[in-house]
């Protein structure tokens, strides 16, 4: 799995919202994506498949 923290809705770097987004190979269950999104502590977290 790669994992990005990006800039959410913001024009400027180190501005706006933090998020993750993670790039799965396959997808994973909901439990081990919610305790990732829980580990980010982030307001959001999403998960896509490569």
């Amino acid at each position: 799995m790669k994992q990005y923290i990006v800039d959410a809705f913001a024009e400027e770097v180190f501005s706006g919202n933090p998020a993750a987004v993670c790039i799965l190979e396959n997808w994973i269950s909901e439990e081990l994506m919610q305790n990732i999104a829980k580990e980010n502590n982030f307001s959001e977290t999403a998960f896509a498949v490569k």
